[in-house]
């Protein structure tokens, strides 16, 4: 298409502004399509009387704006784009796992074309990607994964960082390394229910320690490495799953004290650490030499990718993990790594995850608004919130109630260690669900609780 030509203002901004501006409104308006040609630049720039170089310069302008390819010898033509509507499996759109905490899906367009121009760009290296490469992820790779963690102020040499198959392989390896079948190991008495069943599946010994509002006690702490003689303490420090609360400044330092003074490893688990905009700094800058640290991407950029990026205490245990990973699972994803990289190389990742946490701090609201009355713990960035039942009611019986219902609901049973549960849910805000149907959702679950709503 070469018909096409922008009308510039005299006193607008500038030319080569204005002409990228236009750009764009086409594209968004549908006069320019996928695959169009723009005029070429000597001959729109004698058309509108102006320098072949403001052309050239707006040319340059919308190709950065990723609205654009030139390519030489042929010209400059609109971006084409793969359009969701038009390409999507259905067989593939109902797949989900309610037990799962999960982030509120992206609906943004602009954020989703991104993040499939990111897929495009890496689809050009197809069959090199589909090769086994290196178990901790290559050097690009990793480069890509030191700069996200400096984010929450981790600055590690490359020979401690590792790209991994996701956090449940990451534990799993950790624990094989530094744990034997019958050992015993440490964690928040209400905790992550993977670390359960990864333990159970290496037979080691979870001891749950005493929380209270800002988490582990010290004292319990001292208490069970005194007793236990335990080989790793676990903690998920940040947006606790299912609490919410995360651990303040000076407990941490309390907390990081005590393992460095005792040489206990800690596996930090940091699922939500990238979600909040200011949270406290993680035990692996408080307590670099005993800390495995785990930033999974489940959370903050989406489970599909299988990833996490890892901080060893030291090169010889990256070594070692790297040993244990090959075992488990050989190496990650290179095509998940390598869009992961092109996300964080292109500002796409930051823009996800500034998505989650707008949208979840909207959901938190409708909550706020919807169970008003009830008690619950949450926190602004959580993707849940942690719900006491009211006397009388059963965890069993209103799960029973809320069958059907598209909202994530989990009992106490399943985040226990050692006690009885008590009556508690996990209420997953996030999903696929929209607010709207999670408005509905959370709205008969209030009535069902409160009034004459409840006959259990």
């Amino acid at each position: 298409m070469t018909a096409w030509s922008p009308d510039l203002l005299a006193d607008g901004p500038p030319r080569y502004l204005q002409i990228a501006d236009q750009i764009e409104a086409g594209i968004r308006s549908g006069i320019l399509k996928p695959g169009d040609k723009l005029p070429p630049q000597r001959r729109l720039a004698a058309r509108l009387g102006i320098d072949f170089t403001t052309v050239s310069r707006a040319y340059a302008e919308a190709a950065s704006r990723r609205l654009t390819d030139s390519h030489v010898g042929r010209g400059t033509f609109v971006r084409k784009s793969v359009r969701a509507t038009e390409t999507a499996d259905p067989r593939r759109m109902g797949d989900e796992d309610l037990s799962m905490n999960m982030p509120p899906e992206v609906t943004d367009p602009e954020l989703l074309a991104f993040m499939r121009e990111g897929l495009d760009v890496v689809s050009a290296n197809l069959v090199s990607l589909l090769r086994y490469q290196a178990t901790l992820g290559g050097d690009q790779d990793r480069m890509a994964a030191s700069s996200w963690l400096s984010k929450r102020g981790m600055v590690a040499n490359l020979d401690r960082i590792a790209v991994t198959p996701g956090a449940h392989a990451t534990m799993t390896a950790i624990l094989s390394i530094i744990a034997q079948a019958g050992d015993t190991v440490l964690c928040e008495r209400i905790t992550y229910p993977g670390l359960r069943a990864i333990a159970a599946r290496l037979n080691l010994r979870l001891v749950g320690l005493e929380m209270d509002g800002d988490g582990v006690t010290p004292d319990a702490l001292e208490e069970a490495i005194a007793r236990h003689g335990p080989k790793a303490l676990y903690l998920n420090p940040t947006l606790h799953n299912p609490t919410t609360l995360t651990i303040p400044d000076h407990r941490r330092i309390q907390l990081a004290e005590i393992i460095t003074r005792h040489r206990l490893p800690l596996i930090e688990d940091d699922a939500y650490g990238f979600i909040p905009q200011s949270a406290p700094p993680p035990f692996a800058v408080l307590a670099p030499a005993q800390t495995w640290h785990i930033g999974g991407l489940a959370k903050c950029i989406g489970a599909g990718l299988r990833l996490a990026y890892v901080v060893a205490p030291d090169a010889r245990a990256a070594f070692a993990l790297a040993q244990a990973l090959r075992a488990i699972s050989v190496m990650p994803s290179p095509l998940t790594t390598a869009l992961m990289t092109r996300w964080i190389e292109d500002g796409t990742a930051d823009r996800i995850r500034y998505f989650v946490r707008a949208e979840i701090a909207a959901r938190q609201q409708i909550a706020a608004s919807v169970l008003h009355g009830l008690s619950f713990r949450t926190e602004r960035n959580a993707f849940n919130i942690w719900l006491k039942l009211p006397e009388g009611a059963g965890r069993a019986e209103l799960m029973g109630r809320m069958a059907g219902r598209h909202i994530g609901i989990m009992p106490s049973d399943a985040f226990t260690v050692g006690g009885d549960p008590d009556e508690h849910l996990r209420i997953c805000l996030g999903g696929a669900i929209g607010r709207d149907e999670l408005r509905t959702g959370l709205s008969f679950l209030h009535n069902t609780l409160s009034g004459g709503g409840w006959m259990g």
